[in-house]
Parts: C-alpha cells; sequence; structure tokens
C-alpha cells in the first residue's frame, strides 16, 4: 500500500515542522497569521500581508448572533449540553452559497475576468461589466455584492485600505470595484459586501479560490466558540423557542 503523501506537516519522536519550519521556533517568532499564510501558500507572509490577513480573519469572526452561522451554533447548543464541537459543527454547516461561500464564487469571477481582460486587451472595470452582463443573462446574482443589513459594509474600505497601503492592491481589487459600478448602472446600488472584499484581496495575496471559503471559516470558528460559551453561560437549556406558524391542514378525522 503506497503512503499517503504531504507537503504540510511532519513529525518524529522529538520534533514537528510546518512546511519544514520547526514548531517551537514558529511559536515563539510567529503570529497564528503567519501559520495560516504559511499551511496555505508554503511560505511565511511579509508583514503587510500578514497585517492583511489578520485583518481579514477579524473581519469575518462575528456578525450577531442572528447570522446563520452562530444562530445555527446557539441552537444545537441550546439542545446539546455536552458536546462543544456539535454546535461549533452545527454552525460551520451553515456556511455555503448564501452565508460565507459567495467569497469563493467571487474569487472564481474575478479570475475568470482578469483572464478575459489580459486575453482580450480590456481594461479590467470593462471584464468586470461584461461579467454583470453575464450573470444577469443567466438569471443568477452576482457574488461578493448587496448585504441584507448594510448600505455599506464598514469592513471593505479598511480591506482594501490596507491592500492599498501595503501594495498589495491589484486586479482582484480593481474588478470587485467594476463589478460594483456595473451593478449601480445595470440593476441598482449594491454595495460590496465583506465575501466580495475577501475574495478581491485573497485573489491580489494568490490565493486560490477554495480559499474564500476556508478563511471565513477559519475566522468565523473564533466567533462561533464565543457564541456557544455565551449561550452555555447565560441561558438556560433548550431555551430557544423559534416562532411557527402553521398554515396547512385544519384539524379533521380519519374516515
Amino acid at each position: 500500500m503506497e503512503p499517503w503523501r504531504t507537503a504540510i506537516a511532519d513529525s518524529d519522536q522529538v520534533n514537528i515542522w510546518i512546511r519544514g519550519y520547526d514548531i517551537g521556533s514558529l511559536m515563539r517568532r510567529a503570529s497564528f497569521a503567519d501559520l495560516l499564510f504559511l499551511l496555505h501558500r508554503s511560505r511565511l507572509p511579509t508583514p503587510s500581508e500578514r497585517r492583511l490577513l489578520d485583518a481579514i480573519l477579524i473581519a469575518v469572526a462575528d456578525h450577531g448572533a442572528g447570522a446563520p452561522s452562530c444562530a445555527a451554533a446557539r441552537l444545537a447548543a441550546s439542545g446539546n449540553r455536552q458536546s462543544l464541537s456539535a454546535a461549533i459543527a452545527a454552525g460551520l454547516l451553515t456556511i455555503g452559497d448564501e452565508h460565507g461561500g459567495a467569497g469563493s464564487a467571487c474569487m472564481e469571477m474575478i479570475a475568470a475576468g482578469v483572464e478575459r481582460a489580459r486575453r482580450e486587451s480590456l481594461e479590467v472595470p470593462a471584464a468586470a461589466h461584461q461579467a454583470v452582463d453575464a450573470v444577469l443573462a443567466a438569471g443568477r446574482r452576482v457574488p461578493g455584492l448587496g448585504h441584507r443589513v448594510h448600505t455599506k459594509d464598514p469592513r471593505v474600505d479598511v480591506l482594501f485600505g490596507l491592500a492599498a497601503e501595503g501594495g498589495l492592491a491589484g486586479d482582484g481589487i480593481a474588478f470587485v470595484r467594476g463589478l460594483e459600478a456595473a451593478a449601480r448602472v445595470k440593476i441598482k446600488p449594491l454595495p460590496i459586501n465583506v465575501d466580495g472584499a475577501l475574495a478581491a484581496v485573497l485573489y491580489d495575496l494568490g490565493f486560490p479560490a477554495a480559499a474564500g471559503q476556508f478563511l471565513f471559516m477559519i475566522g468565523r470558528v473564533a466567533g462561533l466558540t464565543a457564541e456557544v460559551a455565551e449561550e452555555y453561560a447565560r441561558e438556560k437549556p433548550m431555551r430557544i423557542r423559534i416562532p411557527v406558524r402553521y398554515d396547512g391542514e385544519p384539524p379533521r378525522q380519519m374516515e
């Protein structure tokens, strides 16, 4: 039987290495953002890259107990007082196309749009306008735009500003800005949301599309642990009762 192959981590009786770096050296000299970058990119980040990755993790950590992942985690914690992992897993399982997952879809759109711009000698914003046309023709929503709460997501300018300050802003940010401008003309004003900002920044950092969900999940776990801990500490078991209005058949008898 062939052994599994990995280029991530290795160990022996007295050592652990992550991408070739001794774990003790990383523990003494690196941050968690450094480690996360190293795990996914096989190298340590620059100071600007580290700061930007830290900001991404902070941006997605929590958005209130009513966010789908937080609500699901608290609901599971309300009914299950014995399994922390089950409550956290319940929150993670809500992350997908409509909650926290649009970053990956937006990164795929960015990659395709930037490639089209290079291939056809277009400006990146023009390629973004074409991408919006294609999305509308397919009857789909533009990933990375729109928010059910914010008319302007407060996290976007911070992420884009840090990218610009660190010399890391590139075609990803330009493309998402183009999406926002195109949507304003072709649909309605739709603000860039955190998924769109995360996608743009991660693209410019050289991450693959799957990182749009990976990074959201990693950051959101921090918030979920706090939500679950608060549910256990402050609330009674089974306290969550969701209002339900029945609109089916009225009471009736078997014939």
